[in-house]
């Protein structure tokens, strides 16, 4: 019989390295809690209490007989490194990431998503009360479960090398300093110009209409800003769809010819049979789908695609554009739904960021990411030049 869960884990440290403790919540597909585990470890670092928040969190689906899981951690290092896209250079994490590996293997499916901290409150939780514990002195803790057997304490080994580039914080460093420029990619996100679907208001989703007259002139007055921001742009990627592949084209002849290439991923969210019609239209029509949809990214509208089934393939996109294009100045021409996810993912924010930023038609946004995981939002939904 098959079952999926989700795990929810989190770790920490008061000093990196200093009193830790890690966190996972096990939940079903309602999103009810059925598990909780946390422990205290001692003297260790963010990652050390990350990964093993992650290892109790697999035993945790284990125990309650999962076949499939989807794990969501804001640990950008962990979830990149056990989906394979970077490397384990710390030794130190080696044993840990081999020791998570091994029980991924045990289940039938497993998925890696990273989430803004704020949608991992439950686990966080869970990893500041085992620091209160390691700080008061208490030494490493036995984990709690709400349901299935406790198990023992599980004292982590301090990690050998404390002073790897990789023993990093669980999110950036805070500072007022502006941020060096070394090694980071400056992204350039341009909405396309208007369609007539634009124009009206309408679900504009995997169809291909053409640029208005009006849209031509917004997608010509983008790439003259793209310029002001940068003349070395170093690629110029886009969506198939025409609307974004002419808006990358004027950009091109604007920035000294950059070749354009098509990205498949940043292609807009197919919004199945709502496509062409207007809000209204669709909420006449399929009322309870509709309040479904604005409630979960889960949900999908009838025959298209889940935000997060966009968000998914947006983040691929977007990690191999940096790791492709690192130090570069890299235009993405693309449409409203992968852009505010990008945006969402960068500033932390929750779902209802979704719902909130409005992105005008050729509005650019501009970001600087870093090989680390780090983001400064420089601007977003700038139309200064459309005026």
């Amino acid at each position: 019989m098959s079952l999926r869960l989700q795990i929810e884990a989190d770790g920490g440290s008061r000093g990196n390295p200093g009193p830790s403790g890690y966190g996972a919540v096990v939940r079903d597909a309602d999103g009810e809690i059925l598990l909780e585990r946390y422990g205290s470890l001692g003297v260790t670092t963010n990652n050390v209490a990350e990964y093993t928040g992650l290892i109790e969190g697999l035993k945790a689906a284990l125990d309650l007989n999962a076949t499939q899981v989807d794990v969501r951690m804001d640990s950008k290092l962990v979830i990149e490194q056990m989906s394979g896209r970077w490397q384990i250079k710390n030794p130190g994490l080696r044993p840990l990431a081999a020791e998570a590996a091994a029980l991924v293997k045990r289940f039938d499916g497993v998925t890696f998503e990273w989430i803004p901290r704020e949608r991992n409150k439950a686990a966080d939780a869970l990893a500041n009360k085992a620091m209160d514990e390691a700080a008061g002195g208490h030494g490493p803790s036995s984990s709690r479960s709400l349901a299935a057997s406790p198990e023992a304490s599980r004292a982590a080994s301090p990690e050998p090398s404390l002073a790897s580039p990789e023993a990093e914080s669980t999110g950036p460093t805070l500072s007022w300093a502006p941020p060096a420029m070394d090694n980071a990619t400056r992204i350039i996100m341009v909405r396309h110009g208007e369609t007539a679907l634009t124009q009206q208001g309408r679900y504009s989703g995997r169809g291909d209409p053409a640029l208005t007259d009006e849209g031509q002139a917004q997608a010509m007055a983008a790439a003259g800003r793209v310029a002001g921001l940068s003349r070395d742009v170093t690629a110029i990627l886009t969506s198939p769809l025409r609307r974004c592949v002419r808006t990358a084209e004027l950009i091109s002849a604007e920035v000294g010819g950059v070749p354009v290439t098509v990205l498949e991923d940043l292609i807009e969210c197919d919004f199945g049979r709502w496509e062409g019609l207007s809000f209204g239209e669709v909420q006449e029509r399929w009322p309870r789908e509709m309040q479904a949809w604005l409630s979960s990214t889960s949900v999908a509208p009838p025959g298209g695609e889940s935000f997060q089934a966009v968000a998914k393939r947006v983040r691929g996109a977007l990690a191999t554009v940096v790791k492709s294009h690192a130090g570069g100045v890299v235009v993405l021409v693309s449409h409203v739904t992968p852009i505010k996810l990008i945006l969402r993912d960068a500033l932390a924010a929750g779902d209802a960021f979704l719902h909130r930023l409005y992105l005008d038609a050729a509005g650019v946004s501009t970001m600087d990411v870093w090989p680390d995981g780090n983001v400064a939002v420089r601007s977003v939904n700038e139309t200064a030049h459309l005026r």
